[in-house]
This record gives C-alpha cells, sequence and structure tokens, in this order.
C-alpha cells in the first residue's frame, strides 16, 4: 500500500532537487477515486471544475461551498492513500472572515489535506498566511485562474509580456512567501513557468504552462475523453471512453431488442 504523501514532503519536491514530477489527476467521485487510489499517483484535485465537467454550468463561478464539500467528501472517502486538494469555489474567500469560515468547514468536514485558492493580490496573501497559521495548508494557483475569467476577459497564455512576466514572477514569490505549499501554473508561458521553477523552493504545477514545472495536472475526464466535447487543447486524452461507452451501450439496447422479438407472446 502506499504512503500518503505530506505538506512536509510536497514542500521540498523539486525536480532540481533529483525527485520525480509531481503527477496529479482533477477527479470528482468516489468511484474514480477508489481507481486513482490503487496507482501511484501523487495528489489528486477536487477542481470548482466541476461546475462545468460533472454539473453542466458554464463557468465555475456558479460553484458553491455545500457542492464542493459533497464532491470533496466523496472523493477523499475513495482515495484514503492519496493525498488530496479540495478547491475554494468562487465568492467564498473574498474576505479574510469569509476564507476562514468556508476553508475550516471544507477542511473539517470533507478530510481533504489541503485546500486550493486562486490569486495572489493583498488579501489573497493575507488569507494564505491566516489560513497556514490555524493550520490549514494551502496550495497556490495563478495565471489563468478561471474564477476570474470574465474579469480576464478570456482564456489565453499569462506572463508574454516582460511587464506581465515580470508581475506573475512577483505574485509567485509573494504566495511562496504567505506559505504556500505548492503553486500551481495554469497557461503561463512556458519559459516563464521554468523561471518561476527554477526561483522557487516550492514545487510548480503546470496546466497549459509548458513541461518544466516540478508537476503536471489534468482533468482524468480530459484524459479519458468522457465526455462529449473533445479536451481543451492543453490535454491529449489517452483513449475517447464517451465513445466506447456509447457503442457499449448501443450494443446492449439492440441486444435487449432481439431478445424481446424472440420472447414468445403469451395468450
Amino acid at each position: 500500500m502506499k504512503k500518503i504523501l505530506t505538506t512536509k514532503k510536497i514542500r521540498k519536491h523539486k525536480v532540481k532537487e533529483g525527485h520525480a514530477p509531481l503527477q496529479m489527476l482533477t477527479c470528482y467521485d468516489y468511484q474514480s477515486a477508489r481507481l486513482l487510489d490503487e496507482t501511484e499517483l501523487d495528489l489528486i484535485l477536487v477542481g470548482d471544475s466541476l461546475g462545468n465537467v460533472i454539473l453542466g454550468y458554464e463557468t465555475t463561478v456558479e460553484v458553491t461551498i455545500n457542492e464542493m464539500e459533497i464532491f470533496c467528501s466523496a472523493v477523499k472517502r475513495g482515495a484514503q492513500n492519496t493525498f488530496v486538494v479540495g478547491d475554494l469555489p468562487f465568492g467564498t474567500y473574498s474576505t479574510l472572515n469569509s476564507a476562514l469560515e468556508n476553508a475550516t468547514h471544507l477542511f473539517q468536514k470533507s478530510k481533504v489535506e489541503a485546500i486550493k485558492l486562486e490569486g495572489a493580490f493583498p488579501h489573497h496573501l493575507e488569507i494564505v498566511e491566516r489560513l497556514t497559521q490555524v493550520g490549514i495548508p494551502v496550495m497556490g494557483h495563478i495565471g489563468l485562474t478561471p474564477q476570474s475569467i470574465h474579469q480576464l476577459g478570456g482564456y489565453y497564455v499569462h506572463g508574454k509580456k516582460a511587464e506581465t512576466a515580470k508581475a506573475i514572477m512577483k505574485q509567485a514569490k509573494d504566495l511562496q512567501e504567505a506559505g504556500v505549499f505548492a503553486l500551481v501554473l495554469e497557461c503561463v508561458d512556458a519559459k516563464l513557468s521554468q523561471e518561476i521553477t527554477e526561483t522557487l523552493s516550492i514545487p510548480t504545477i503546470g496546466i497549459g504552462s509548458g513541461s518544466q514545472t516540478d508537476g503536471q495536472v489534468l482533468v482524468l475526464n480530459d484524459l479519458l475523453h468522457l465526455g462529449p466535447e473533445a479536451p481543451p487543447p492543453i490535454c491529449r486524452p489517452i483513449t475517447n471512453l464517451y465513445q466506447v461507452k456509447k457503442q457499449f451501450i448501443e450494443g446492449y439496447l439492440a441486444g435487449q431488442k432481439e431478445v424481446t422479438k424472440e420472447q414468445p407472446t403469451l395468450h
């Protein structure tokens, strides 16, 4: 049986120190979590992307803390030997008090090992410091932050220009100083991601940010192509289980029709 990672071990997990890249997948349900728990996967993220993938919402902005509690709890029950991180959803950490209340609630009720929040503005840094002080490990997230998609104006690679690259580097350093044990870089320019990874002492976990980070995270549903739409360009699916399941179900239904035809009619 594999041993669950700790924040202390993750904090020191740098590729430049000889460690293999961290492997992280986003998962939303008990059965999938059970499967992942039987593998050598390092971390599971219960992302607020469940709003899009599972609940059919247009954006992650609609996801509530109660929904995150339900899904985080289900995943943790299935992945008892894997480090699980739960997202704090939109609107639950707009103030320090709300952040403390909601993070404590999610951390206690779902039993995840850590929470993740997006952003690196001064109030985010204060929140990270306070949560860490009260014993709740925090994973940071910068670059493309989906909860701010309306303010950002769409999906695009961040840090291509010198000015924005400098700002993102500062955000990364500030979050490390505030106490995050790892940092997600989403859709950050590959060269900048490498520079951030080389600069920080904590691990970086990339998604659409090149291959030179300390780890990678993908959505399990994208990796296995479980949905009807094509996965985003940042993910190359290893199969198409949506079509496989559809074919099996269609075959089953066709077989049931044949069985019905063969059954004698009672008079």
